[in-house]
């Protein structure tokens, strides 16, 4: 299983691509994102930001980025162009965030990729995760990301199970995958290209590309909307 399955990182991120290869399965990305944010070379002056806006550390901010009255950013952190963060976000480290995106109210994040256009709107908690373009979360989506016994985690596959070395590991978006409000993404949950979850589900595995699980674990194929 290749990242390419899932999703293309996109040109806004292109300085970071020699760390986030296509061939690589998906989850290793996550453990590249330390290693990214190091290589970065992080200017030392920063934009201006509202009064109630706390930024710690080393913190990239694209001039077109919205910023809200008040909101919490530990760096390393890395946001691209014209994303919207707003009130109450908290990003707490070692997070890269591509362009257009929405990191909403009263949302956390953490060592997580958002690539383009991902939309996190509303009271979700986003930890050790990868959304891949356009990916979007309902309102209080949980992408949770260690197990109640605290040992590795490791992915449901077809194939059989497949250990991945970290013991944090929320969940794996594809392209336009979408989650609907409420549901909870187990650790090392895989979701392919336009998979959809529905509300108030807990998931767990791999969802394939284009299809649609409930909270019977059912899955049905989702329909193309071009």
């Amino acid at each position: 299983m290749q990242a390419a399955e899932f999703f293309t990182l996109p040109p806004s991120l292109s300085h970071f691509a020699a760390f986030f290869r296509a061939e690589a399965a998906p989850w290793e990305w996550l453990k590249q994102i330390v290693p990214a944010l190091k290589a970065h070379k992080f200017e030392a002056a920063r934009p201006k930001v509202p009064a109630g806006v706390h930024l710690e550390g080393f913190v990239h901010l694209d001039p077109t980025v919205k910023l809200p009255p008040y909101a919490t950013i530990i760096g390393p952190a890395w946001i691209g162009a014209r994303t919207e963060i707003r009130p109450g976000a908290f990003i707490r480290g070692n997070v890269i965030v591509g362009e257009d995106g929405v990191l909403g109210n009263a949302c956390e994040f953490k060592h997580c990729l958002l690539m383009d256009r991902v939309q996190v709107p509303h009271f979700s908690y986003v930890g050790d995760s990868i959304l891949g373009n356009g990916a979007h979360l309902g309102a209080g989506v949980i992408c949770s990301n260690l197990r109640l016994d605290q040992h590795e985690v490791t992915v449901r596959l077809p194939a059989g199970n497949e250990a991945t070395g970290l013991r944090k590991f929320g969940a794996i978006l594809g392209d336009q995958a979408e989650v609907g409000c409420n549901a909870v993404l187990q650790p090392g949950s895989l979701l392919g290209k336009r998979a959809l979850v529905m509300p108030l589900t807990a998931f767990s595995g791999f969802l394939p590309p284009a299809t649609v699980a409930n909270h019977h674990q059912a899955i049905t194929t989702r329909a193309r909307r071009d």
